[in-house]
């Protein structure tokens, strides 16, 4: 069976699995998107746990004004080298993270994390940003948010 260059880049792109890895798990499946997909993602939640105690003493601060600027929010969001801050997978998290707090108004991190992605009400906020972290084989982790709104 001939695997295709378009499916293992579409599937590493997804899981951030390694593309060798990605074509051995679709021939074992005989070309099996689905399954491939499923087996990637638990390898790479699995990979998530053992990166859990890692120190994260780097990372950005994101602000996002919202509604003309009545509604502001500010993340910190944390990783463990100074190099995964400056990649562009990590600012777009920290960016929508800053979105999210400023639209649905978690108390928490905690609570942070149980919510719906609003750009994809299919994965929580958790999900999202253990994606981030198979992707870039570093701990992140959300520090403290804010919300400020006009009058409140």
């Amino acid at each position: 069976m001939k695997i295709s260059v378009e499916l293992i880049k579409k599937i590493r792109e997804v899981t951030g699995a390694p593309v060798i890895r990605v074509k051995k798990v679709l021939e074992e499946f005989k070309g099996d998107e689905k399954k491939t997909m499923e087996l990637l993602k638990k390898e790479g939640f699995e990979k998530v746990a053992k990166r859990e105690g890692r120190e994260t003493s780097q990372g950005i601060i994101e602000i996002y004004s919202h509604h003309s600027g009545k509604i502001a929010s500010v993340i910190e969001l944390l990783c463990e080298t100074d190099f995964v801050a400056r990649n562009e997978l990590f600012k777009v998290l920290a960016h929508d993270l800053a979105l999210q707090v400023a639209s649905l108004n978690p108390k928490n991190v905690e609570d942070l994390l149980k919510q719906d992605f609003i750009k994809d009400p299919s994965k929580t906020i958790s999900d999202l940003v253990k994606e981030v972290i198979v992707k870039t084989g570093e701990n992140i982790r959300i520090g403290r948010i804010f919300r400020i709104e006009l009058g409140k």
